[in-house]
């Protein structure tokens, strides 16, 4: 349970950024892909269930200006920075380990 700062631009003008802040890495790894889910609720509004592949939520994050988190390392109080790449492969660990359990 790593504090988790979540840094978003979604497009290239700095006035689009914003951040949240989670509980855990996993926290801010589902809030990703609420991120992604919001933006195809605003693109589909008449589609009652929304549905994606990882690929596509992948496509999201690299389009997206800049994406990047801030992950809380408690052996040196400090918070230690990570890459589009970083949260991909953590995304794809939660979504994976979420799937082994709905089976």
């Amino acid at each position: 349970m790593a504090h988790t700062i979540l840094l978003v631009q979604p497009g290239s003008n700095p006035e689009t950024r914003t951040y949240s802040d989670y509980e855990s890495v996993n926290e801010c790894m589902e809030g990703v892909c609420k991120i992604y889910e919001e933006h195809l609720k605003r693109r589909n509004p008449n589609t009652p269930t929304i549905t994606y592949d990882i690929s596509q939520l992948f496509d999201f994050v690299d389009q997206l200006s800049d994406l990047s988190c801030l992950v809380y390392q408690k052996s040196t109080n400090t918070y230690a920075p990570y890459n589009k790449d970083w949260i991909k492969e953590k995304i794809y660990i939660l979504l994976r380990q979420a799937a082994g359990h709905s089976e």
